[in-house]
This record gives C-alpha cells, sequence and structure tokens, in this order.
C-alpha cells in the first residue's frame, strides 16, 4: 500500500501557509493599539479601554452572506463579499447603540486557493477599516468533499460595546415617532434565492450581459457590498436620542421593523417618500411580483432605519444632509400594529 499523505486527501497545508502570509498585510491595516496579538495565535487578545464608561455592554453579533456567494463563484471575483459579511454584523450590533470594537472570520472550502483566500480576507479588512474595528483573528478550514470545486462559505462573528444607560432596544418609541431612513447601496446581502431564480432560471440572463437600466452588467450590479452605517449612525447618536435602529435584512420591511416596536404600535411607510433603486424595479417588473413581495423580501433601498421623536425628526435630517447624507423621512409610527405601506 502506498504512503498517504494529507495532501493525497485533498489538503494542501503547504497553500494554508501561503494563504496565512498573503492576508498579513491585509489584516494587520485592521490593527489598532488595543490589538496585542498578530496572526499565527490560538486566540485574539483584544484590550478593553473604559475610560468613559460607567456600566459597559458587549454586544456581539454573527451573520454570513448566504447565496450572494453563488455570484462570487460566477464572476470569479472574492474581495467584496467579505466586506458584505462585516457589513451584515457590524450593523446588526450598532442597532443596539454598540460601537464596534473587534471581528472575527470563518472561511471553509473544498479545495483552498491562496489567491481566492487573500482576496475574501482584503474585503473582509476592508469592512473592518469602514467600521472602524480590529480583524484579530479567523479560521480557514479546507474541507474536501465537502464543498464544490471553487465553492466556499464563509461567516463573521462582531463585538462592541455600549455604556448600559445608552442601550437602544426601542421601549421609549411612541405614537407619532418618525422614521428616517438611510439608502442602501443595492441588495446588500438578502433574498438572494429569489435574485437567482428570477435572472439565472427563469429569464436565463448571465453574470456577463450589460443591464441598460442598470448602467453595468448584472454580475456587478448583484455583487454591489453591502454598505456599512457605523460611521453615520455614530455621529446621530452622539447627537440625538435616537429610540429605535433597525437594520434592513431578510425579512424587509415586514419583518424587521416590528422587532423594534413596543406592542401594541405599528408604523406607516409612506411609498414614494423614498428612492427605490433601479434593480429592485427591474426585479418587480421582470418578475411580476407584487408591491408586498418587494417589501417582505428586499430592503427597496432603504439599508438602515433610525427612529426618533416628532420634535426630533427636522434637526436630524438637517445634521445628516450636513454629513453629505441622503435621509428620508419614509414614515411615522402609529397606533395600528404591524407595516402598512401608504401611497404617498
Amino acid at each position: 500500500m502506498e504512503k498517504l499523505t494529507y495532501k493525497d486527501a485533498g489538503v494542501d497545508v503547504n497553500e494554508g501557509a501561503k494563504a496565512v502570509k498573503l492576508m498579513k498585510e491585509h489584516v494587520k491595516k485592521t490593527f489598532t493599539e488595543n490589538v496585542l496579538c498578530g496572526l499565527g495565535g490560538f486566540g485574539g487578545l483584544f484590550e478593553l479601554d473604559l475610560e468613559g464608561y460607567k456600566k459597559p455592554v458587549l454586544v456581539s453579533g454573527t451573520d454570513g452572506v448566504g447565496t450572494k456567494l453563488k455570484i462570487a463563484f460566477l464572476m470569479d471575483k472574492h474581495d467584496t463579499v467579505g466586506r458584505d459579511c462585516v457589513a451584515m454584523c457590524v450593523n446588526d450590533i450598532l442597532c443596539q447603540g454598540a460601537k464596534p470594537l473587534f471581528f472575527l472570520d470563518y472561511v471553509a472550502t473544498g479545495k483552498l486557493k491562496s489567491e481566492h483566500i487573500a482576496d475574501i480576507v482584503k474585503g473582509i479588512a476592508d469592512g473592518c477599516i469602514d467600521a472602524k474595528c480590529s480583524l484579530v483573528g479567523g479560521e480557514t478550514a479546507e474541507m474536501p468533499g465537502f464543498y464544490s470545486t471553487g465553492e466556499y462559505d464563509m461567516a463573521g462573528f462582531a463585538v462592541g460595546i455600549v455604556e448600559k444607560e445608552k442601550i437602544i432596544d426601542g421601549s421609549t418609541i411612541k405614537e407619532d415617532d418618525v422614521l428616517i431612513g438611510l439608502p442602501s447601496s443595492g441588495i446588500h446581502s438578502n433574498g438572494y434565492s429569489l435574485v437567482r431564480k428570477l435572472f439565472f432560471d427563469t429569464l436565463g440572463w448571465k453574470v456577463q450581459d450589460h443591464i441598460e437600466e442598470l448602467g453595468c452588467t448584472l454580475g456587478e450590479e448583484l455583487l454591489k457590498p453591502t454598505r456599512i452605517y457605523v460611521d453615520v449612525c455614530t455621529k446621530v447618536m452622539e447627537k440625538f436620542s435616537v429610540k429605535g435602529m433597525v437594520h434592513m435584512t431578510g425579512g424587509g420591511f415586514y419583518e424587521n421593523i416590528p422587532r423594534i416596536l413596543p406592542k401594541g404600535l405599528g408604523v406607516e411607510v409612506d411609498l414614494g417618500s423614498f428612492k427605490v433603486l433601479p434593480i429592485f424595479n427591474l426585479m418587480q417588473s421582470k418578475g411580476n411580483l407584487e408591491t408586498k413581495e418587494m417589501f417582505s423580501t428586499f430592503n427597496m433601498g432603504i439599508g438602515m432605519i433610525m427612529i426618533v421623536s416628532k420634535e426630533d425628526a427636522k434637526e436630524t435630517m438637517e445634521y445628516l444632509k450636513g454629513l453629505d447624507e441622503r435621509a428620508y423621512m419614509i414614515g411615522r409610527v402609529t397606533s395600528k400594529e404591524g407595516v402598512h405601506l401608504c401611497q404617498k
């Protein structure tokens, strides 16, 4: 019997070492003085600076990128989906008022290609820089026979901090409070099973197809990274009393907004109060999708919602304008439970 090696089984340790070497430069760009470790340790070390906090609370979140990864495989472009992974995690913990501190990632693949892994980590590092947090560790797993050739999956884990008395939990939201929507950069990272079924299975389009309505190829549109809202929302929270925040992810308007509302309250969302992105109009027309289905699945052009008092709404909008942020007053809190779309 021939002598077997790990490489014979499909795992190339040398390729893994090469991947670590290639990703180092990207990871180091995210380090702050709080990071006490480099790559290669068994755990990431992060020194907490608690100056200014009376009762600090750690806030954690985890998420992935979902079937949007299929677009990266088709495009053979892997340097943006890492940013999606960071965004999905940090935007979630931001909704509790947390400032992101550090991030960890997990990438699993069937056959490890060091260049692909380095590109993925570059995207993660870029996202961490935007979110002002450090990439302190991660795991790359080569799992032959588990994933198809050229495919991988990924997940992220974010930890942030917030003063206990400043935790945003929606408990103070009341009738007539105002919903301020911040624009999304595109589909973000949700609803891609429907997206792929429509464009690839039903319409037979290819990622290389140039779509006039979008001004780019289909693949370029579908790979646009999820926007990270840490910077703008942190500035608003420092100046105004934000009662609730909603990260518009899977489930669209109908599932996400009620998560932050006290019992007995609902919202009215004014159709026409914000710009619906061309990709959503295209999907609705080509797929013959009902408006409720669209708002139940996609962000429709609004990636983050902040709920403020009626009295603070105008000043908050003016402040956002001063930040060069195109924000919209998209609706209000009502005494009627549920999410109600209103024609403005």
